[in-house]
């Protein structure tokens, strides 16, 4: 499993011209899921998006969106476990077939609403999306497990 988490001032995502999800301050989140990913990884990758430090206070990275009362956005991405290593196109072998994806995506969404405690903006899963951002910092982080 793979996380791009950017901190951003806003961020939305469009499918077919209309806003499917929207956010002001807080992380957008960009999740791959790869062949093999448990529910316990899951957990982890929840807890960890919603306690990282990486908000300012005070000149210094000491609070999480959850402490600062911000949102998230997340977004399916299966191109983030793309293998580039061998010739020009990427190899998506790693990545989570979609039959297993969709139901595995729709698991660290409720993960992530317990452990953040309020609700999950998301793209739609399997649609060609237009993501909107505004990153603040810039601040960006890749989280692997």
């Amino acid at each position: 499993m793979k996380i791009v988490v950017q901190r951003v001032v806003e961020a939305s995502v469009v499918v077919d011209g209309s806003i499917v999800g929207q956010i002001g301050a807080g992380l957008l989140l960009l999740v791959g899921l790869s062949v093999g990913d448990s529910s316990e990884q899951l957990v982890w990758m929840a807890r960890k998006v919603v306690g990282l430090r990486i908000f300012n206070r005070d000149g210094l990275m000491q609070d999480s969106v959850l402490d600062m009362g911000g949102e998230i956005l997340a977004v399916s991405q299966f191109t983030l476990l793309g293998d580039c290593r061998k010739g020009k196109r990427p190899s998506f072998v790693n990545a989570m077939p979609t039959s297993s994806a969709k139901s595995m995506f729709d698991e660290f969404i409720l993960t992530l609403e317990k452990e953040f405690g309020r609700s999950i903006q998301t793209g739609r899963f399997g649609e060609h999306m237009q993501i909107n951002l505004v990153n603040d910092g810039p601040v960006t982080i890749i989280l692997e497990r």
